[in-house]
């Protein structure tokens, strides 16, 4: 059974940029799918991209706190 480096250079184009193999895979995809698969995929980005909104700021207090010690630490400060 090959592994899967062997797999992927006899599937891959060498003269393909990544734009081409992502336009061709995006290509693929719509050929796939319908309405419904991007209605969904387009829902689970605006989740996404709403999260980090809702963050306590505690979250961002701890990690300064953090950073200044181990700032001290390094820097014998």
């Amino acid at each position: 059974m090959p592994n899967n480096q062997d797999n992927r250079n006899k599937n891959s184009n060498p003269n393909w940029s990544v734009n081409d193999a992502g336009h061709n895979g995006g290509e693929a995809t719509s050929n796939n799918q319908d309405y419904k698969f991007y209605e969904q995929l387009g829902r689970k980005g605006g989740e996404a991209r709403k999260r980090p909104m809702e963050i306590d700021d505690s979250v961002f207090e701890e990690a300064e706190r953090e950073n200044k010690q181990r700032d001290a630490d390094k820097y014998n400060l």
